[in-house]
């Protein structure tokens, strides 16, 4: 059992702490940081598994209990209130709070299901934009049928049938690609060579047709932390539209290195109906031209893509050390994320930005704002990330924007995770969100 304090005492008697002393740490099913000291490397010597084995096997003991519990994991805080008496607190965030970094909680989601701006932003209208003078089906069906002999295409009534499940009709050309092909590795009959020349002929690794997808906003999730700073931008003559994803982008196969293929359906004002774009696994937002349409990926191999940024001034403004010099050379009408990093000079008034009707996201590294309360004027914010005393000023004040979907807490230092817990819990409220939960256990070590 996770809650059993025996579970966790393998684990416990590694963390080395002084009486009055506190650690945390968090553990999942995939992954864990735990506050245990690291072992003494042997110079000229690979790291092995032996090195760490007692961090190991505490740790395995943990996520074993977890999985016994259908749990996915939990953020933990030990404290030494006596020489050889341990408090540990288990901490779990709930449904209203998303993972967040080591035992900290991530961004508190104070609307039920709420997405950031840009994952709720649809695709502008085309009305002038056609298939690519290069797109010619039966071409690009008669190429593949000559580069891949013997390979097992699609029925129509199974291409009809991924037609009713995407829920959109497939454009001729990726039609002609799975009456050639469906993309099945049973298909080859575990013949990698056959598979690797069906690849090549291609361009990619396609998906069999029953996985071919809707690369919608809802296929990219993103942390609320990071997905609200980001922007839709589209500049004029640009041939992707700059989202998140679109109902009309339908991937059908993967580069090698996660990041996906498809043809777009809602291309940018200077692109084509059927294009083929990339969309960028490492990338939150956007994608790239690859090709003007499947036949001209397939007949000229087209390998070079690169996603441009977009969310750059005036849309996106970071004011640090390093980038905006202040408040005042953010201002424009069509700003929508205002960050406000390491700063060494005095605090910032937020009053150049007010009136500013597009502003949705405000991010402040603790001590930067002049005055908290200004950001009561600041209407139109979803997205609210500050440092524990700014939410403090706030809270006592009353004067939590309404609008907030979303918020985030930046810790400074390595204070006691129980502290920011009760602040995030207090947030919680004032919205009606499930709390944060935290169970106590109590023990002595051997």
């Amino acid at each position: 059992m996770i809650d059993d304090f025996a579970t966790w005492l393998p684990l416990l008697k590694l963390i080395r702490l002084d009486p009055g002393g506190h650690a945390a740490g968090q553990i999942s099913r995939g992954s864990w940081s735990v506050p245990v000291p690291k072992p003494q490397w042997v110079p000229g010597r690979a790291a092995q598994v032996s090195d760490m084995q007692e961090e190991w096997d505490a740790v395995g003991r943990v996520r074993d209990a977890l999985i016994a519990d259908g749990r996915e994991g939990l953020s933990f805080v030990v404290e030494a209130q006596a020489p050889g008496r341990r408090v540990l607190h288990l901490i779990d965030n709930g449904p209203a709070v998303e993972t967040g970094l080591g035992p900290y909680p991530g961004s508190l989601v104070l609307v039920d299901g709420a997405v950031p701006e840009p994952w709720r932003r649809l695709p502008e209208p085309a009305p002038t934009a056609t298939p690519a003078p290069s797109a010619d089906p039966g071409r690009l069906e008669r190429t593949l049928r000559d580069r891949i002999p013997g390979a097992i295409g699609a029925t129509e009534a199974e291409i009809a049938a991924a037609e009713a499940r995407l829920g959109v009709a497939m454009p001729e050309e990726l039609k002609a690609l799975y009456r050639v092909t469906r993309g099945q590795w049973k298909d080859w009959g575990d013949d990698y060579e056959a598979a690797e020349r069906a690849s090549d002929a291609v361009g990619c690794e396609l998906f069999p047709l029953e996985e071919v997808y809707i690369a919608d906003a809802a296929s990219r999730p993103s942390l609320w932390q990071f997905a609200a700073t980001e922007a839709v931008v589209t500049p004029p003559g640009a041939a992707v539209q700059g989202l998140v994803g679109s109902p009309g982008w339908i991937a059908f196969g993967d580069n090698g290195g996660g990041d996906r293929l498809a043809i777009d359906l809602t291309p940018g004002p200077g692109g084509h109906i059927g294009q083929i774009i990339m969309i960028d696994h490492e990338q939150n937002i956007r994608a790239a031209l690859l090709a003007e349409s499947l036949t001209d990926m397939v007949l000229n191999g087209r390998q070079s893509w690169r996603s441009e940024r977009t969310d750059e001034p005036p849309v996106v403004a970071r004011i640090n050390i390093r980038s905006l010099p202040s408040i005042e050379a953010a201002v424009d009408p069509r700003l929508e994320v205002l960050g406000i990093g390491v700063w060494q000079g005095e605090p910032l008034s937020l009053v150049p930005v007010m009136g500013l009707t597009r502003l949705r996201t405000l991010t402040a590294y603790p001590g930067t704002l002049a005055d908290p309360l200004e950001i009561g004027r600041l209407t139109g914010l979803e997205f609210l990330r500050l440092g524990p005393r700014e939410w403090r000023t706030l809270l006592d004040a009353g004067a939590l924007p309404p609008g907030l979907l979303a918020a985030g807490i930046e810790v400074p230092g390595s204070p006691n995770p129980l502290s920011i817990v009760e602040l995030a819990n207090e947030i919680l409220g004032r919205f009606g969100r499930p709390p944060i939960t935290r169970t106590v256990l109590e023990g002595s070590l051997p």
